[in-house]
């Protein structure tokens, strides 16, 4: 079996990328759990990409709405897009899982988001842009949507770390008194 880099295939086939990414992250994260004894996890997927998140997973009475999105560890993007009605939600969040191209496999993450029981923060005024343009070449607005640099994301390194920011709060992790 070749297992060699495909680069075409991430893109020509992205939309089913995106919703392997998606399985694995949830895989991994229902196992980690499971390790940790937390059995009773719940998770639930948005049907429409409308307000702002892909899944909403609740653990011990703490309830995540995740706006998930992906890239390969080498790949260059700086920025993602994030939905204006992720800020309207509970606990939202934003999860970029970086992974291998080749294998697959999932990490780090990178974090965007508040504590347990928090908003989002600001998301600032920079408007993002459709990524294709019309027959003009012009790139429209899209005035729902946010660009937000990677350096506005904490990284996480391992499905644990994950877990703590997603579900405990900072005196649950030991990080405060």
């Amino acid at each position: 079996m070749d297992v060699s880099f495909d680069r075409s295939a991430h893109f020509l086939y992205s939309s089913r990328r995106e919703q392997l990414i998606e399985h694995l992250f949830l895989a991994e994260l229902l196992r980690a759990l499971w390790l940790r004894r937390i059995y009773d996890a719940e998770v639930l997927k948005a049907e429409v990409d409308a307000a702002g998140y892909d899944v909403v997973v609740e653990v011990g009475g703490v309830l995540r709405h995740i706006q998930l999105k992906s890239r390969i560890r080498s790949g260059r993007a700086s920025a993602v897009t994030i939905s204006t009605a992720l800020s309207a939600k509970p606990s939202g969040c934003v999860l970029w899982i970086l992974f291998e191209a080749v294998t697959m496999t999932l990490g780090p993450f990178l974090f965007f988001g508040g504590g347990v029981g928090e908003k989002l923060p600001d998301l600032g005024d920079r408007t993002a842009r459709h990524t294709k343009a019309d027959s003009t070449g012009h790139k429209a607005e899209r005035s729902a949507h946010r660009r937000i640099s990677k350096s506005k994301f904490e990284t996480l390194n391992s499905m644990d770390e994950v877990i703590d920011k997603l579900f405990l709060s900072p005196a649950e992790t030991g990080l405060i008194e």
